[in-house]
């Protein structure tokens, strides 16, 4: 869908609730694709492998293909994906200031600059 305003095409990019994971994920790094789809373990390879497309159409990340045998690919974020970490690591905070639902047992996916150690699980 093509949009005129910026706030109709910012959601357009990250219109998925994947999309905004995968940033978080690849962050500042160049990870594989089965780097990736380890550390979101409950997204399918055919809706990853879908969703790196869509974000690279629109600019959010770098698709680095090396020609070698076994063929070898790595995913980073551009200037434009990577300007997005400060305003998903504030939908957290925002989220957990005012979450009010007690997740019992459900596992945290937070990715915030304080935890360099948990991944999507």
């Amino acid at each position: 869908m093509k949009y005129s305003c910026p706030l109709g095409k910012a959601m357009s990019a990250l219109g998925s609730k994947w999309k905004p994971i995968i940033v978080l994920v690849i962050k500042d790094r160049k990870l594989r694709f089965g780097e990736l789809a380890v550390r979101i373990n409950v997204i399918s390879r055919k809706v990853l492998t879908d969703q790196l497309r869509e974000m690279q159409t629109d600019g959010l990340i770098i698709r680095e293909e090396f020609k070698e045998l076994p063929p070898r690919v790595e995913y980073s974020l551009t200037e434009k994906g990577l300007a997005l970490l400060p305003i998903l690591y504030l939908l957290e905070e925002w989220e957990a200031k005012f979450a009010t639902e007690d997740f019992n047992g459900q596992k945290s996916c937070s990715l915030s600059s304080k935890e360099t150690k948990k991944e999507i699980v």
